[in-house]
């Protein structure tokens, strides 16, 4: 008796939630808000507001872009773990927070299981970028050069952990040469840094670098994956020059707190991929040097075990110490 009752309970409260569940307006009612884990201007935040530019137009509500620069991702990280699990507050997540800082910090305030992973939207090439007072004019030029004078050229990343160092130190470790590493804040802050031969390099997406390159600012001499950009068809790969097969291009998705309802998950994730995937948007964004990928949680589990095994081996290579 006592155990139909509790079933009969049981049965009567998952009603009563679903009931209670369809009755909430259709998702989105209000504001949508992305959250960059970085300073505007670099790889997120350049997609975070095209992709929500679309989607605003799409949904009927807004799409607002808010920066929360700080620990490669760990600040914006935490904050979104403390927000609803209702899909109106998503992080533009990168490689660096689930796929890098596991291996380059010793603890972290948080873990995969706090997340949704909601959509897999994107992949960008990384170039190598120096400044024009350099006489180099590919990578195998300016590899001669550091090999000639140790310790004189530095180069500028995201932070530290960034995919822009991993980047760097893992050129430095196959080829034996030593360039110094100075940490920013973002892109936004690393490239005027290269810009104005504060730093000798830096190492960022093609929406961070293009106009700079055109007006001969920056000096693009490199591309991080197997097959060279259309955007930069005469800028070779590091593949091609230097280090044979490697490959490596950050990704770009969104993600939540953990617990969003599973039909917010899909209507997200399936009108993300209609945006990117629209032959405008598709355009628009290789413009920019961005890859469209699109895709829902299943594409952005297999993307993250991916890149977190190709992540594991280039800290090891590279002997990147956590932090």
């Amino acid at each position: 008796m006592m155990r139909h009752f509790v079933r009969s309970l049981a049965a009567a409260a998952l009603a009563i939630a679903g009931a209670a569940f369809a009755q909430q307006p259709p998702f989105p009612s209000r504001a949508v808000t992305f959250v960059v884990p970085y300073a505007p201007g670099g790889l997120p935040d350049t997609i975070g507001r095209v992709i929500g530019q679309r989607l605003s137009e799409k949904w009927g509500q807004p799409v607002v872009i808010e920066n929360r620069p700080g620990g490669n991702g760990v600040v914006a990280a935490q904050y979104i773990m403390g927000r609803p699990a209702d899909g109106y507050t998503l992080m533009v997540t990168d490689l660096a927070t689930f796929s890098i800082n596991p291996y380059t910090y010793k603890s972290l305030p948080y873990e995969e299981k706090d997340f949704t992973f909601v959509s897999l939207t994107a992949r960008a090439p990384l170039f190598l970028a120096i400044n024009p007072s350099i006489p180099a004019s590919t990578l195998p030029q300016f590899v001669e050069l550091a090999k000639a004078d140790p310790n004189k050229y530095s180069y500028g990343s995201s932070g530290m952990g960034s995919i822009m160092q991993l980047v760097m130190e893992s050129v430095k470790a196959s080829l034996g040469i030593e360039v110094l590493h100075v940490p920013y804040k973002g892109t936004g802050q690393s490239v005027p840094a290269a810009v104005g031969n504060q730093v000798s390099m830096v190492i960022s997406a093609y929406p961070s670098l293009q106009g700079f390159a055109r007006e001969g600012k920056l000096r693009l001499i490199a591309v991080t994956t197997a097959n060279r950009s259309p955007l930069a068809p005469d800028v070779a790969t590091i593949a091609e020059t230097e280090i044979p097969g490697y490959d490596l291009a950050p990704y770009i998705g969104l993600t939540g707190p953990a617990g969003i309802p599973p039909a917010v998950v899909t209507k997200i994730a399936t009108d993300v991929t209609d945006v990117v995937k629209e032959p405008a948007m598709v355009e628009k964004l290789r413009g920019l040097g961005i890859d469209v990928v699109g895709g829902g949680p299943r594409e952005f589990a297999q993307q993250l075990a991916t890149d977190k095994a190709r992540v594991e081996k280039i800290v090891k290579q590279a002997g990147i110490q956590s932090e």
